[in-house]
């Protein structure tokens, strides 16, 4: 299913977002991790528009084709806002699927908003608690890409280093939808490097996660609310599942075995599978 691109109004600045299905289907809005881009979603917004959903997927401000901050100010507070912006226009609230920090800025924007913004919430590999071993994991591989890359193969096999489980692609073309090449012929990552400079840590960003901020804006999610966890993943412990259980008792859990924190990518049709399920169930 080929979607529709449009411009969205975010708080402030426009965000690029991909449409699939029809706009009279109750909205999914997702939200993709940092670093990534719309484009995540392609497979799973694809298969919520089959089973009638109107799925929206955008790039976070400071990525893809998405407007960068004026200020080069990245925080959790400009990306809550987006969310909130978004959901707020669309006539009726939309469940809300945000993988890491997409579902961190979802997680803020619903439990800090006065009035209900989202008919559920999936936080796809992502708690309040994230592990400083995978943060900094993360944090390296996005710095090492920072200088670009002199082809499409260096890039591939950066991406393989750190993704070790998962096949290295033969088509490199794919590649092209997360990074663009400028006028020295080098490739760079499709994002505002700004945004890893913050001080405010989320995903890949420097800093510390604002770990009180996060737990008591869970503790306000009064909504269905699923966790979706690489059962290897190194962001999302054992502890962290515990202590969100603990802020929305109502939450629900799934391990996906055998992927990592890039859940929806390492295993498309379960990850696929238990979210529209539970999106249908409780929205």
């Amino acid at each position: 299913m080929e979607p529709r691109t449009v411009k969205l109004q975010g708080a402030g600045l426009e965000l690029a977002a991909d449409l699939y299905g029809d706009e009279t289907d109750p909205p999914v809005l997702m939200l993709h991790g940092g670093g990534q881009t719309r484009h995540a979603w392609g497979g799973a917004a694809a298969t919520f528009a089959a089973s009638g959903r109107f799925a929206i997927s955008i790039d976070l401000r400071g990525h893809g084709h998405s407007d960068w901050s004026p200020d080069g100010v990245y925080t959790m507070d400009r990306f809550a806002g987006d969310v909130h912006t978004i959901a707020s226009s669309l006539g009726r609230p939309p469940a809300l699927v945000g993988a890491s920090l997409g579902g961190l800025s979802s997680l803020a924007a619903v439990g800090e908003s006065p009035v209900a913004l989202a008919t559920c919430l999936v936080l796809v590999d992502v708690a309040p608690r994230v592990e400083t071993e995978g943060r900094v994991k993360i944090q390296t591989f996005m710095r090492g890409g920072m200088r670009g890359f002199d082809s499409l193969d260096d890039a591939a096999d950066s991406i393989a280093a750190y993704l070790p489980h998962r096949p290295r692609p033969s088509n490199l073309e794919g590649l092209k939808k997360n990074l663009r090449q400028r006028g020295d012929g080098r490739w760079y990552w499709h994002w505002d490097p700004r945004w890893l400079g913050n001080n405010e840590g989320v995903d890949g960003q420097g800093g510390l996660v604002r770990h009180e901020r996060l737990c008591a804006a869970a503790r306000n999610v009064t909504i269905p609310t699923l966790l979706v966890r690489g059962r290897m993943s190194d962001i999302v412990s054992d502890e962290s599942v515990r202590e969100l259980q603990e802020l929305v008792p109502h939450a629900e859990v799934v391990d996906i075995a055998d992927a990592g924190h890039m859940v929806a990518g390492d295993k498309n049709d379960v990850f696929n599978e238990a979210v529209i399920d539970f999106v249908n169930r409780t929205s």
